[in-house]
């Protein structure tokens, strides 16, 4: 179970998404490091029986509301097809991950879908720079934001790159060279800060992962 509101919120409570063809091949017992799974918009036939990311297809309709809502949906696009996002009004939170946004425009991406009250999603491959400024829009937003990468070290670096972004020290040291132990000494304070602001990191193994962090010390509650 999530940790209550009472609780302090570890770094790696709730944290690591998966993604998932359909709800069938969604884990039955979740871990404590699972944030909810991703699933396909159209293969959610029926309300499901857990929190769920829906994944929209950008070429299909929008979705209507319904009685149930999944804790976000999730879109990936082209820049060309940004202006349409920005003025797209999903009814729950949704998160965009931008395909082809170079370094250059992560940040002023991430700041246009933040002022439309979306996620912004960071996937792999930007520069060092380009993910410090990025941070540095999301250090002073209210939406958060959510990831995609490889593996532990790749999630390592965001947890560092985001504690930075939030307390001054330097982000592009975090990002290469992140320190578990620092992670590990923050405060429930600074933890739920950071957390605030990183809500989910997508891997392709979400229990490989949190093995992977537990080993460096990263263990849920």
């Amino acid at each position: 179970m999530p940790p209550s509101r009472e609780e302090p919120r570890g770094l790696v409570e709730a944290l690591l998404s998966g993604r998932y063809a359909t709800l069938g091949d969604v884990p039955a017992r979740p871990g404590r490091a699972d944030a909810p799974p991703i699933v396909p918009a159209s293969a959610l036939t029926e309300r499901p029986a857990r929190d769920i990311v829906a994944e929209l297809d950008a070429s299909a309709a929008a979705p209507e509301p319904a009685r149930w809502r999944p804790v976000r949906y999730q879109l990936t696009c082209a820049v060309a097809d940004l202006d349409d996002v920005l003025a797209f009004t999903a009814p729950a939170p949704l998160a965009v991950y931008v395909t082809d946004v170079d370094d250059s425009a992560l940040a002023a991406t991430a700041q246009a879908l933040t002022d439309a009250g979306h996620i912004p999603g960071l996937a792999v491959g930007h520069g060092v720079d380009a993910i410090a400024d990025f941070l540095s829009v999301l250090a002073h937003a209210t939406t958060g934001y959510v990831a995609r990468v490889a593996d532990a070290d790749g999630v390592l670096a965001l947890l560092g790159a985001t504690a930075a972004a939030l307390s001054g020290f330097d982000v592009r040291e975090a990002v290469v060279a992140p320190d578990p132990g620092r992670l590990v000494r923050l405060v429930p304070e600074a933890t739920d800060a950071l957390r605030e602001i990183l809500l989910a990191v997508e891997v392709d193994d979400p229990g490989v992962v949190a093995r992977d962090l537990a080993v460096r010390g990263l263990v849920t509650r």
